[in-house]
């Protein structure tokens, strides 16, 4: 598995993560659309922890930056 990750990218998707799960948590967003929207953000935060996204793969993305 090739990262396709890069390092801005991972930290907006930590961002969001850490943005829904706070307002799950504080009650701001419930319901269904709090429990998909912490479930994307779950998402979000697992693939910027593994540095790769099955989607940007099938897409064609990468938003690494070249090692030279």
């Amino acid at each position: 598995m090739k990262s396709n990750v890069g390092k801005f990218d991972k930290v907006i998707r930590i961002l969001i993560a850490a943005i829904t799960s706070t307002l799950y948590i504080t009650g701001i967003i419930s319901g269904t659309f709090g429990a998909v929207l912490l479930f994307v953000g779950g998402i979000l935060l697992l693939t910027a922890l593994v540095n790769f996204c099955p989607l940007y793969k099938l897409i064609g993305v990468n938003t690494c930056s070249v090692k030279k």
